[in-house]
């Protein structure tokens, strides 16, 4: 099974969550990326329906495939910043 972690870091004046090398939207505070991260790894973990997905990679390929709806990754979010 896949595992996702959801990191809490600085970003562009304010705070945002991290999954590898791709940044969330910049929060205002500490607190509320933390909330942010907390709810999107929730939702990464329902079950959906099959579906058909496409996506781009880091070298700017894009890709299409199937998508099982019921493999949902593990997911944790890590948070050591301090306010």
């Amino acid at each position: 099974m896949a595992h996702v972690t959801y990191d809490i870091v600085e970003h562009d004046g304010g705070f945002a969550y991290k999954v590898g090398d791709v940044f969330s939207e910049t929060f205002p505070t500490h607190q509320a990326a933390h909330d942010a991260a907390v709810a999107a790894a929730q939702r990464q973990q329902l079950e959906g329906a099959d579906e058909a997905i496409l996506y781009q990679d880091s070298k700017g390929q894009w890709h299409e495939e199937q998508a099982d709806g019921g493999d949902r990754p593990e997911t944790e979010v890590e948070d050591e910043l301090k306010d």
